[in-house]
């Protein structure tokens, strides 16, 4: 058994020994790494950002990286095959990587749409699909997808951004359906306005931080941290009869 980690999650979460694949090892994707470690997880990190997995290799050295770009035809199976082949099999994938472009949809190019699906939905639905097949021939698994609340609100100048995250959500429950009786689990986690440092740019504009933070009945932005809890959680045994569920990790923000 791994040693229980300082917030104890090693223990009781049941994921030592797990064999998990992340897709994006950037700001929510590298805390939830962190997680997975802690609990005693086997973990290979896929990101098209080599100095990126490099740093958080400096610091776990235990984990497994491969640069790609999931854009690429074919990629979402190749990685799958390597974790299989690197992990010995593969109980849970978890899916965050994403795009956003904050402008009207009146100023964008087709091509601009297509390139935020393409790298929201696109690459989830690859990836899933390939571990989807290796998880039901298994009969068992765990997928989770990084969704966000703008797939359920209706937030301006993130046309794309929604588009993407509420197919994500569909394609998910879809997902789930199909494969519910094979041992398959499918949800996703949707976080509210977090702190990253892929977001830090766009707070750091007058008066965003301030109109962001006004619209969360819990009065303050969340941490990528508290995007790990649930994320572990339903790639846990402890979720094995939920499937198909958005989980809203926002301070209330789908509330109001």
């Amino acid at each position: 058994m791994a040693q229980a980690s300082p917030d104890g999650t090693a223990g009781w979460l049941g994921l030592d020994g797990a064999r998990v694949l992340v897709l994006g090892a950037g700001g929510i994707g590298a805390e939830c790494i962190r997680g997975y470690l802690d609990a005693g997880a086997h973990v290979l990190a896929v990101d098209r950002d080599a100095a990126r997995l490099d740093e958080l290799r400096v610091r776990h050295p235990e984990l497994h990286g491969r640069t790609a770009d999931l854009t690429e035809p074919g990629a979402g199976a190749d990685v799958v095959r390597q974790a299989l082949e690197t992990l010995g099999g593969l109980d849970v994938l978890l899916h965050c990587v994403g795009v956003n472009d904050r402008r009207p949809i009146l100023e964008f190019t087709e091509d601009e749409w297509d390139r935020v699906l393409r790298v929201n939905l696109s690459t989830a639905f690859r990836a899933a699909q390939a571990a989807g097949r290796h998880m039901v021939a298994a009969g068992a698994g765990r997928i989770v997808f990084l969704s966000s609340v703008s797939g359920h609100l209706a937030h301006r100048d993130h046309g794309p951004y929604a588009a993407s995250k509420g197919g994500l959500n569909q394609m998910m429950r879809v997902m789930a359906a199909e494969w519910a009786a094979h041992g398959v689990t499918v949800n996703a986690v949707a976080p509210g306005y977090i702190e990253t440092p892929l977001t830090a740019a766009h707070l750091a504009r007058p008066g965003v931080r301030e109109g962001l933070v006004r619209l969360v009945p819990a009065g303050r932005l969340g941490t990528p941290q508290e995007v790990v809890g649930p994320v572990l959680f339903l790639s846990s045994p402890h979720a094995a009869f939920m499937t198909g569920h958005v989980m809203y990790v926002d301070g209330g923000r789908t509330l109001v």
